[in-house]
């Protein structure tokens, strides 16, 4: 399967007209880093105290051992369809089916609960202009979701775009603010008279790695969205190149903003008991910091950003929700109509359905009279459970891929690599499920009940074959692999057969 020229449309009628800036762009768009330090570094400070920043450590470390088997991966195989087709030319059809199913709701809760958030930075904005308007928080995120309807339907360049520029212009603010914070620290003009020190590494007495685990969910929920540019690989012009460059772009770029940024604002606030209190309580964390280090009108800018790069989560993720599920209607055949694609070569009704999901979970969590944060931190949590199980079957599929198949060449020592990146989802998984006090102790059933429903479509007859079917042609050998030599020999091996 050799990439067209750009522009041109693919079998499947998805046209090959992006870059690698659009896909690091679009993964970028859909972690949101300036939406997400607006809120969850507060939440990871309601843990490890002036020590938040180790929650984004683990994180980006584990992330960043998740993504070597997204980019070693994506150079081999390139599909819409993003962890299905990786964990299903891995680990078989039916891991796929799940997989996909797994990502897909992780996409629109996640992208619901980035909605729902819009609300809360809204109504903050609001107030710091003055203005005695206060829209709930539901009204707002359904207006968020009716303008995300109708740019998801676009062309998808354009919708690249849209979210590298929203999420450019509040990276660059957000980063002023930080240097802004770190300096008037260092020469001693903060406010408070706080000063720079080493606090920010320091965690509370009795703090282990079990307590660190735990509020990692905040930084694996940080970086969702890094393996987005998987979504694009019937887009982009030479994918196998591409998206590889993409994943290591947004992951360094992003990882770089988070760490400087919760250092910053943990640093900020101070790290003795009564500044760890307002951060860990921060409902609008930039806000706070450049009213008393800047001025009220950066504050009121940076508020703005931040409902900007929400909107930015929202669009990409229920844009990546969309391709998720119109390839896996194409492949398996049991909803046709998903399958549709506009004349710009936009998954149109894919997207609807995804939007109308959103829809249900964001009316869903007002009728439970939540306020605007715990309904957020709800369905974000939901949406970063059901993607960590689509990072351990990918995980698990490159780890057989890359180091159990005769006809790709992997350095043996390199399969550490997976396994502990497995072993680190893993924990945080159980770290997140068992122990865990109400509501968040029924997250997991609502996902591992979505999981169950997943499964039993994929064991409709005739499931699995479409799926294995549909998938070979997404495979072609990687430049300087064992396959790459033998390609004019042998066709390419398909998925061993599931059992």
């Amino acid at each position: 399967m050799n990439p067209s020229a750009a522009g041109t449309a693919q079998p499947s009628g998805l046209k090959r007209e992006l870059k690698v800036a659009d896909a690091a762009a679009f993964s970028i768009g859909l972690i949101g880093p300036v939406g997400v330090m607006a809120l969850l570094g507060a939440g990871a400070a309601g843990l490890l105290g002036a020590g938040a920043v180790w929650a984004f450590v683990f994180a980006l470390v584990a992330v960043a051992l998740v993504a070597y088997g997204f980019v070693k991966l994506s150079r081999y195989i390139a599909h819409t369809g993003s962890v299905y087709a990786t964990v299903g030319l891995t680990l078989g059809p039916r891991a796929g089916f799940v997989a996909g199913w797994a990502l897909f709701f992780a996409y629109v809760t996640i992208g619901a609960g980035s909605g729902m958030e819009i609300g809360l930075f809204l109504n903050q904005l609001l107030a710091d202009l003055g203005l005695q308007v206060q829209p709930p928080w539901l009204w707002v995120a359904i207006a968020a979701l009716a303008l995300v309807f109708l740019l998801a339907r676009r062309e998808v360049r354009l919708i690249t775009r849209l979210l590298l520029y929203a999420e450019l212009a509040g990276a660059v603010l957000v980063t002023v603010l930080n240097i802004v914070v770190l300096v008037k620290l260092g020469v001693g003009a903060a406010p408070g008279g706080l000063r720079l020190n080493w606090g920010f590494l320091e965690l509370p007495p009795g703090t282990d790695v079990t307590l660190i685990a735990a509020a990692a969910v905040f930084g694996f929920l940080a970086f969702a969205g890094f393996e987005g540019a998987a979504t694009l690989g019937e887009e982009t012009d030479n994918p196998r190149r591409d998206i590889p460059r993409a994943f290591k772009i947004a992951i360094i770029l992003v990882g770089v903003f988070y760490l400087l940024s919760t250092v910053a604002q943990s640093l900020g606030y101070g790290t003795d008991a009564a500044g760890v209190k307002r951060f860990a309580s921060a409902g609008a964390p930039y806000g706070d910091l450049a009213r008393g280090y800047v001025g009220p009108w950066l504050a009121d800018i940076l508020t703005l950003t931040a409902v900007i790069s929400l909107f930015a989560i929202f669009l990409g993720t229920l844009s990546g929700a969309a391709r998720v599920a119109f390839a896996l209607a194409r492949d398996t055949a049991l909803a046709p109509r998903l399958a549709r694609l506009s004349k710009n070569g936009a998954p149109t009704t894919a997207i609807t359905v995804a939007v109308v999901l959103a829809l249900i979970v964001i009316v869903g969590e007002s009728l439970t009279g939540a306020a605007v944060l715990d309904a957020t931190f709800w369905s974000l949590t939901i949406g970063t459970l059901a993607l960590l199980v689509a990072y351990v079957l990918a995980t698990a599929g490159a780890l057989r891929f890359l180091f159990f198949r005769r006809d790709v060449s992997t350095p043996k020592w390199q399969m550490v690599i997976p396994i502990l990146a497995l072993i680190l989802v893993l924990y945080t998984i159980y770290k997140n499920v068992v122990g865990v006090e109400a509501p968040y102790s029924y997250f997991p059933y609502i996902v591992a009940a979505w999981l169950l429903i997943g499964f039993a479509v994929s064991l409709r007859r005739g499931v699995a074959d479409r799926v294995r079917a549909a998938l070979r042609g997404s495979q072609e050998p990687a430049p300087g692999s064992v396959a790459s030599v033998d390609a004019g020999r042998q066709p390419d091996a398909a998925p061993a057969p599931e059992r």
